[in-house]
């Protein structure tokens, strides 16, 4: 007998439905029954369920859509939401935030698109099914219940999967209360986790986003945190030491435990199978009551290896977000697109090149089926945190030689500094913490126009007065 996993349409549960064989039948013609009799078609179809997933869809519904003609195929079981609140008020201690509440796109100051609206635009929302079979030549996707979903065009939105410490067999690491962060799911468990162990003990491995972020909200939780990291300072891929100087000043004065230059290389457990140590390669051993990991993550591609061009680590696209093949787009995390305001390929992860990119490939997609076209994606990178009371804006490029400006003191009741970056006497990017909304403006044209730099010390007296008058 062949069962068809029912499509969860807009948050609606699942149904069961019995198709029928015929009397006399092979195997192999019971397959291809049931594989048929379970195919469903769309024009469109976005594979993956994030924050890219529901700026596409917003983006497919200003351009005109007829119902029926999009589907949006996710393992997880909820509609698209801005994943950043994870990390952030999700885990606060008073009045958390909860679904609906962030569902895209709150998170650009948009509409939020509750699981209603789905169904108000004639959006299949296929929730809670993972696609382990694509075969982009036959236009085709398998899931793990054996269902088939046959498209014209496919966007291929996957977003990354974490880094986990059992993928380098490290001793004990599937013990329990070990977290990673990437769905709405892993944060119901380590808040569940934070409320079951009160005043209990953290350990944060990674100083990165995630250990940033997480190490915050857990002090936020009256939890006693160790943040642990091979490199020398934190967030190594953006902050240069004098920007993470402060950052890890300013943790050390909210009481988080910061070691640095060593990683976690086992951990043992109590009697029920909890985390109870981390075991640190220089020989050190912290308690621990929790683990959170965040040592990066890695884009989701293996289902289209072989199928189409990558490079960078991602899936090679052009300004359109379209891939070699003419019929399959790529966003976020998994495109390695043409970064117009550089001249060269890169692959970007962060939630402002999700939403945009997903917006671009679907303007482009509908502009070419009017014969029309559309200007290229001339993307300025971004990357912003927000953690305790602080706040920073990162743009542009974070190459060359630094110039640190502005009040870096841990200690002071407001600080607010930057940074800028010089390369080829131009200032190429920009960081800022503590600005205001106008001051992030102006660091970001800054980005932006490139301006000369010819007198470092004349920058650095300047500070955001440079940027203000560009």
């Amino acid at each position: 007998m062949c069962n068809a996993t029912a499509r969860q349409r807009s948050g609606a549960g699942y149904r069961q439905q019995k198709l029928p064989l015929p009397r006399v039948a092979d195997t192999t013609e019971q397959s291809r029954a049931c594989s048929t009799s379970m195919a469903k078609t769309f024009k469109y179809i976005i594979l993956g369920g994030g924050v890219a997933a529901g700026y596409a869809a917003r983006e497919f519904a200003k351009q005109g859509l007829k119902p029926g003609e999009l589907a949006i195929i996710s393992k997880e079981a909820v509609a698209p939401y801005e994943r950043p609140a994870l990390s952030k008020a999700y885990l606060f201690p008073e009045s958390p935030a909860r679904l609906p509440g962030f569902h895209v796109c709150v998170g650009s100051g948009g509409e939020r698109l509750l699981p209603e609206w789905y169904t108000e635009k004639g959006i299949e929302l296929v929730l809670s099914t993972e696609i382990v079979k694509v075969d982009l030549s036959a236009k085709s996707l398998i899931s793990a219940g054996g269902e088939t979903f046959s498209y014209q065009t496919l966007i291929i939105a996957t977003g990354s999967t974490v880094i986990r410490l059992t993928d380098f067999g490290v001793e004990g690491a599937d013990a329990k209360n070990i977290f990673y962060l990437r769905e709405v799911d892993d944060a119901d468990k380590l808040y569940a986790a934070i409320k079951a162990k009160k005043n209990g003990k953290a350990v944060v491995v990674g100083g990165g986003y995630i250990g940033l972020e997480l190490s915050a909200v857990l002090r936020l939780n009256n939890i006693d945190v160790a943040m642990v990291y091979p490199e020398p300072w934190c967030m190594p891929r953006l902050f240069t030491a004098g920007i993470a100087a402060f950052y890890e000043g300013y943790y050390a004065n909210k009481g988080v435990n910061i070691i640095k230059g060593t990683v976690a290389v086992g951990f043992t457990t109590n009697s029920d199978g909890e985390v109870k140590e981390v075991k640190l390669k220089d020989g050190r051993v912290l308690e621990a009551d929790i683990v959170v990991v965040g040592v990066g993550g890695r884009p989701q591609t293996a289902l289209f290896k072989g199928q189409v061009e990558e490079e960078k680590g991602g899936i090679k696209t052009d300004s359109f977000f379209k891939t070699n093949l003419s019929d399959v787009y790529a966003v976020g995390d998994v495109a390695t697109f043409p970064l117009k305001l550089y001249g060269e390929l890169r692959r970007v992860e962060h939630v402002d090149h999700s939403r945009k990119s997903a917006e671009q490939a679907v303007t482009a997609i509908k502009a070419a089926e009017d014969g029309k076209t559309v200007e290229e994606y001339d993307y300025l990178p971004y990357f912003y945190s927000r953690s305790f009371d602080l706040s920073w804006q990162f743009y542009g490029d974070n190459v060359g030689d630094t110039v640190l400006f502005g009040d870096n003191d841990p200690a002071s009741s407001k600080p607010k500094f930057g940074t800028y970056w010089i390369k080829d006497g131009k200032v190429v990017g920009a960081f800022l913490e503590g600005g205001t909304p106008e001051e992030n403006k102006a660091i970001a044209k800054v980005a932006r126009v490139q301006p000369p730099a010819a007198d470092v010390d004349q920058l650095a007296k300047e500070g955001l007065a440079f940027a203000s008058k560009i």
